[in-house]
């Protein structure tokens, strides 16, 4: 099982308001950026540090760094886009891909219209964001791209998943790590996550 789900006081409180039909766009927003940060932290657990010495204003120590330019970020477009300034509160200089994917309302196939990446995305660590996670073919698809660009590490962070997009990912790519805030009970008819919180891409933008 490569499925983590942050089970945290403060993330399930936040995740409440989220939820909340009341809950306006701007304080969405920023709930948003902030489950993303506690995601981000989560994710970067496993993370290589660099050997280097520095000076602190006593005296040399031994110490690790992070080399952040070995990471790219790639927010599914739109919804995705919400996630990017939490991700880069916790790895500013991280370089940002972009993939457009959008699901087909009568298939829930999804369907690419954009792609692009960083230089030398390859080389990097790929960290995947989509607030939603549902059928996880959207995702899946993203990953598949990735993979033919020759990306090796792949994490998938979002927000609310569904068991079924969980198993979709676990079936099409068990190599790749998820990290959610919550799985929920089940999808709708219409392929929307139950409970859930909405169109996350509705409710960022202010579109509905």
């Amino acid at each position: 099982m490569n499925e983590f789900v942050l089970n945290h006081p403060l993330i399930t409180h936040k995740l409440a308001i989220l939820r909340d039909a009341n809950t306006g766009t701007k304080e969405f927003r920023e709930l948003v950026t902030e489950i993303s940060i506690f995601l981000m932290y989560e994710a970067m657990r496993d993370a290589k540090l660099e050997e280097t010495t520095i000076e602190t204003p006593l005296e040399k120590m031994d110490t690790g760094k992070l080399n952040v330019d070995n990471y790219a970020i790639v927010p599914i477009l739109r919804a995705g886009m919400g996630m990017v300034d939490g991700i880069l509160t916790v790895i500013p200089n991280a370089k940002i891909g972009h993939i457009g994917l959008y699901r087909n309302e009568e298939t829930f196939e999804p369907v690419e219209y954009y792609y692009k990446m960083p230089k030398g995305i390859e080389n990097r660590e790929v960290i995947i964001i989509d607030p939603m996670l549902a059928t996880g073919g959207s995702a899946s698809a993203a990953i598949s791209k990735l993979k033919d660009d020759g990306v090796k590490k792949i994490k998938l962070l979002c927000i609310v998943a569904s068991p079924q997009g969980v198993k979709c990912i676990e079936d099409d790519h068990p190599d790749v790590q998820i990290f959610c805030a919550a799985v929920d009970r089940e999808l709708s008819e219409n392929a929307y996550i139950l409970p859930g919180l909405g169109d996350a891409g509705d409710r960022i933008n202010g579109t509905k």
